[in-house]
């Protein structure tokens, strides 16, 4: 199905909104990382907190497969590798993780139509034979962490 840049257009109110709104509770998810009775006592609405960013970013998802297709390696691979090398803290996280994700994009995006020229792959090819391994690496060392064997 041919996307043109008006697709783009209309996808992109919702996202750069989304993301807008999830930067201003950047310090709420902050402290949601120290647990639910932590960010209670600090007067977070745990619940009302992880039901809006969840809601936003399913529609942020939701505007972005609209216009990309599945191309769900780049949302599952890109946050986490950033997360392994900034840190945790949402507020410098998820600018560069959306930052992160549209370069790999545009990489992988170059690769499959440079790599068999004149022949073009699809681009969710490259990302997934890239993100596989990788979201395998991260599975599985998160495994190792929580104390389950691989």
């Amino acid at each position: 199905m041919a996307r043109t840049w008006e697709h783009v257009a209309i996808a992109s109110l919702p996202i750069v909104l989304g993301i807008a709104i999830l930067l201003f509770f950047s310090r709420d998810l902050n402290i949601l990382l120290m647990g639910d009775q932590a960010a209670r006592t600090t007067g977070v609405n745990v619940r009302r907190v992880r039901v809006f960013t969840l809601t936003l970013a399913a529609l942020i998802t939701a505007s972005a497969v609209a216009v990309s297709g599945v191309i769900g390696f780049v949302g599952l691979v890109v946050p986490h590798l950033i997360r392994l090398l900034i840190g945790p803290n949402h507020k410098v996280l998820l600018p560069t993780a959306a930052l992160a994700g549209a370069a790999f994009l545009l990489a992988a995006d170059t690769i499959a139509r440079m790599l068999f020229a004149p022949v073009t792959l699809q681009t969710g090819t490259v990302v997934a034979f890239i993100g596989s391994p990788i979201f395998l690496w991260l599975l599985l060392r998160g495994r190792r962490s929580v104390g389950w064997s691989a």
